[in-house]
């Protein structure tokens, strides 16, 4: 009776033990797994934030490029014969035209009153008439800020009988061109390259997480699974990963754009809610492609090995 009761004894204590081994390692994988996962959405979230601020560059660089080529202005002077109420028409004709962004009118009077204080006397006290002509000022559209079209616009408005005479920079449109198209230059080419960059991370990092159960996708295909099914686990945990790292790439995005919002007050035109919404949508689009198309690749790569091949790797 002893004896059977210490042997009772020894399994209950043997059963006890085996459980709370077997508890442990699922706990110890579990927290693995869970740390796993904590890294991935880590890094998938820091090269999110630089694809998003690759996107939002280039999307603000537009935005620059076509504000400051429609603050470049083209002076019209009009003859002293024509009336207020001839530039006004004459005004009311361009505003029809294409390249016109908006027209500022001028008149005689009130250009010399603005070079009387810039120049701190009155030019036409001793010459005995006003010699400031009326002006409109015209700022283009972006599209026709470039020499091509200058020429033309030119040519048009010289043909008009109310038109004496034309001034514009020329040279520093040519500038602001030549600049614009290397900045947008140099932008393309950092977001193909951080676009390969972040897919090479991202890959690297999902292909880590697979790795660890190269051999739970080994024992699935022995036992008959397709390799659709044993996919799909694999997958819908990427895409997860990939919408978290993207809601956190967005808000750590949103709140770098409200901090330039209160630092930077005319920055509205510039950055405008059609930027912050393609940049929003393409972190997201990037996020949710990147790691779905990584976690099949790397799943894929081990659904195409041999056993002996796992112990090799």
């Amino acid at each position: 009776m002893v004896f059977c009761s210490l042997i009772r004894t020894f399994a209950r204590n043997y059963v006890f033990c085996t459980k709370s081994d077997m508890s442990k390692k699922r706990n110890k994988a579990c927290s693995r797994r869970g740390l796993q996962g904590v890294t991935l959405c880590i890094s998938t979230t820091m090269v999110l934030v630089l694809l998003g601020l690759v996107v939002f560059f280039v999307l603000s660089a537009r935005n620059l490029s076509a504000h400051m080529k429609e603050n470049l202005t083209m002076t019209v002077m009009l003859k002293d014969s024509v009336t207020v109420n001839d530039a006004k028409l004459f005004c009311r004709d361009l505003y029809h035209r294409p390249y016109s962004h908006s027209i500022d009118y001028i008149s005689k009077e009130q250009a010399k009153k603005e070079q009387t204080e810039a120049l701190g006397s009155d030019p036409s006290e001793f010459l005995g008439f006003n010699p400031f002509p009326a002006t409109l000022e015209i700022q283009l559209n972006a599209d026709y800020a470039n020499r091509d079209s200058l020429k033309w616009i030119v040519k048009e408005l010289q043909k008009d009988s109310r038109v004496s005479d034309l001034a514009y920079m020329e040279d520093l449109m040519d500038k602001v061109n030549m600049n614009l198209s290397r900045v947008s230059l140099i932008l393309l080419v950092l977001a193909v390259l951080l676009t390969f960059v972040s897919f090479s991370l991202i890959s690297n990092t999902v292909r880590l997480s697979v790795y660890a159960n190269r051999f739970v996708i080994h024992t699935m295909k022995l036992v008959g699974a397709s390799w659709g099914f044993i996919r799909r686990p694999f997958l819908r945990q990427a895409l997860l990963i990939g919408v978290i790292a993207a809601v956190l790439a967005c808000a750590i995005l949103a709140a770098g754009i409200y901090g330039l919002y209160i630092t930077q007050p005319g920055v509205d035109e510039i950055v405008t809610w059609e930027v912050m919404a393609i940049t929003g949508g393409a972190v997201v689009l990037f996020g949710l492609i990147i790691t779905a198309l990584c976690a099949w690749l790397a799943v894929n790569k081990f659904l195409k090995m041999r056993a002996r091949e796992l112990y090799k790797i």
